[in-house]
């Protein structure tokens, strides 16, 4: 009998419910060489119904020899190798999800075992960072601890390194950090001791009937929109400019004066039409700004919260964070971020743009030529 033959009859077998004449069949047609990886897949199946987990472990690894990111045949393997009783099966079930299409619609039949797998993959994951992070040596310095932490928790994939995507200026070999320790950035000290001023100055702000108060997002309808489609030219998200692109609001900065005296001793770029940028960003109650990038990772953002109800939330990269009112902090908003007011009360942050202190004076000055000579203005974050 030829090979298709063999095939089709073992395909009729089966489905009469004769599975050890189908496996015999399947047998046979294998033993002639490098056949299609779906018919390995099969008889994987066929050896199980009979017993023989090895044999269908060893059918569904030649299977994964000729296609290995074959999602289903890896899940097919971790629950092979756990019901053998083999350790290697976490991580196994770690390579099937890391294979999982995007959106896939899984079968209602795999759903269990893909349900399984997550519940194994999440206990292993958790319990190697536990492990990884013990290891750790006692006393070292704050930074070093957060970043060997971070090691850690890369290494058992309880997180994923993010990197800088800034949408329009990339300068090379800078940091990728998303938030950046306070005390490379000391001068934020002043900015929180003003809080309470600024806080004022704001809601005198927003009583004064000249205030400008406009969407963040704001893009022509002809202009792609993938990351901002349901924000733009929103009031759900709005922004009250201080300083815009490098030019001061004078309807709305008029009334912050302690505001921007504060700013002005800050380390902000100074880049025509670009920056520096200060503003106060309103989010609505009930409102998520979906995970985006920034323009530029030649500068920082730094948030000042001044009213933060319960319920808010802000992520970038795999770190997450609260607002709290008064204590500032500044992060690369080149790598994905997002932010959350799950709340019944207006949320709002003082916004202004940094220098990224990775860049020397002189390399400062090729960075604000370029993007001078560019005419992209960028502003927020």
């Amino acid at each position: 009998m030829a090979t298709r033959a063999r095939i089709d009859e073992a395909d009729r077998a089966a489905a009469a419910g004769d599975f050890g004449r189908a496996r015999l069949l399947l047998e046979e047609a294998v033993s002639g060489g490098t056949v299609d990886p779906r018919l390995w897949v099969k008889l994987s199946a066929l050896r199980k119904a009979d017993g023989d987990l090895a044999g269908a472990l060893a059918a569904i690894e030649r299977s994964l020899a000729a296609d290995p990111r074959d999602f289903t045949a890896l899940l097919q393997r971790a629950v092979l190798l756990e019901q053998l009783g083999d350790r290697r099966c976490d991580k196994a079930f770690g390579h099937a999800l890391a294979q999982l299409p995007p959106g896939m619609d899984v079968p209602a039949p795999m759903r269990p075992a893909l349900d399984h797998a997550r519940e194994r993959w999440d206990k292993y994951s958790a319990a190697m960072e536990q492990g990884l992070r013990a290891a750790i040596p006692e006393g070292l310095p704050p930074i070093a601890r957060k970043r060997a932490e971070r090691l850690a928790s890369n290494t058992a994939h309880t997180s994923r390194h993010f990197h800088q995507e800034p949408t329009e200026f990339h300068y090379p070999g800078v940091p990728e950090i998303e938030f950046h320790d306070r005390s490379e950035h000391p001068q934020l000290a002043l900015l929180d001791a003003a809080t309470d001023a600024i806080r004022e100055e704001f809601d005198a702000l927003m009583r004064a009937e000249a205030a400008e108060m406009v969407p963040y997002i704001q893009y022509p309808e002809h202009v792609p929109l993938a990351q901002w489609k349901e924000l733009n030219n929103s009031r759900e998200w709005t922004a009250v400019h201080l300083l815009q692109n490098g030019e001061r609001v004078e309807a709305n900065a008029r009334h912050c004066p302690t505001t921007l005296a504060t700013i002005a001793k800050l380390d902000q770029p100074q880049i025509r039409g670009a920056s520096p940028n200060a503003m106060f960003s309103l989010l609505a109650p009930r409102t998520r700004i979906p995970p985006h990038t920034g323009v530029a990772n030649t500068r920082l953002v730094c948030h000042l919260p001044l009213i933060v109800p319960d319920g808010c939330g802000f992520r970038v990269g795999a770190s997450t964070r609260e607002w709290r009112v008064g204590q500032s902090f500044a992060f690369d908003d080149t790598i994905e971020h997002e932010a959350w007011n799950d709340s019944d009360e207006l949320r709002v942050v003082l916004i202004i743009d940094l220098w990224q202190p990775a860049l020397t004076a002189d390399e400062r000055a090729g960075v604000t030529a370029v993007i001078e000579a560019a005419g992209v203005s960028f502003a927020g974050g």
